[in-house]
């Protein structure tokens, strides 16, 4: 007898599926809400982002719970809309995600990966609150992953693109000009920069958001190197 995964994996979800409503396929429903959601909770709460876990299980297991809700007012009292509730979820799940979204003083826009992740995560929810096992299984497959190994595909494109953003901390503003002559000496383009005077982490120093065109494929961290040097940098950070 073949071994056939396909055909198991598809035995098994229709089983899934056509479950009664009971307090077993409740329990399972939350079950798989509580540890998918889990999963990508943690892997935000481990880069210290915004939302983590607590987050992103609450989320799931609300929206797993309003989809439930949903389902078993329309079949006891055999009325409403089953996608009711849902749309309700998504819009309201907007505004948390947009909570966990900040600018920084460096002019960074952080949290957008975590705020799509919470949105995603409510769908999923959703789709185990229906019910729907299979979307929801591989939807989080794409999720967790899409997570992790895009965040490393951008970060290798990011390093070799052309275009660099800095952070830079000077003394004062005759550093400014020592620093658009060493870019234009190396024979870098300078797209647009933007000074603010007594922002700096350290004290009241001047800061600096350099966008640099460097012409040229190279090693950012080459060329973070080689400004740290100009006299008159106290420091410098790339920013994306």
């Amino acid at each position: 007898m073949r071994f056939r995964p396909r055909r198991i994996m598809s035995g098994f979800f229709s089983y899934l599926q056509n479950m009664e409503p009971s307090i077993g396929s409740i329990f399972l429903r939350l079950l798989l809400a509580t540890a998918l959601s889990g999963l990508i909770g943690w892997e935000r709460g481990v880069k210290k982002r915004p939302a983590g876990l607590r987050t992103f299980v609450l989320v799931c297991i609300g929206s797993c719970l309003a989809m439930m809700t949903n389902e078993y007012i329309c079949v006891i009292y055999n009325t409403g809309d089953t996608a009711r509730m849902a749309a309700q979820v998504i819009s309201g799940v907007g505004f948390l995600g947009a909570g966990t979204i900040i600018v920084t003083h460096r002019n960074q826009v952080k949290g957008l990966t975590t705020a799509a992740g919470l949105w995603a995560c409510a769908s999923m929810g959703i789709a185990i609150g229906a019910g729907f096992y299979a979307g929801a299984i591989l939807g989080f497959l794409f999720i967790f992953f899409g997570i992790i190994l895009l965040h490393k595909i951008d970060s290798y494109f990011n390093s070799k693109s052309r275009i660099i953003n800095l952070y830079i901390e000077i003394e004062n503003f005759q550093v400014l000009h020592d620093v658009v002559d060493y870019a234009r000496e190396q024979g870098y383009s300078i797209s647009s920069f933007e000074v603010n005077k007594g922002d700096a982490i350290s004290d009241t120093g001047t800061t600096i958001l350099l966008e640099i065109n460097l012409g040229r494929q190279m090693k950012h961290y080459e060329v973070i190197s080689e400004i740290s040097m100009v006299p008159g940098i106290r420091y410098v950070e790339e920013i994306s």
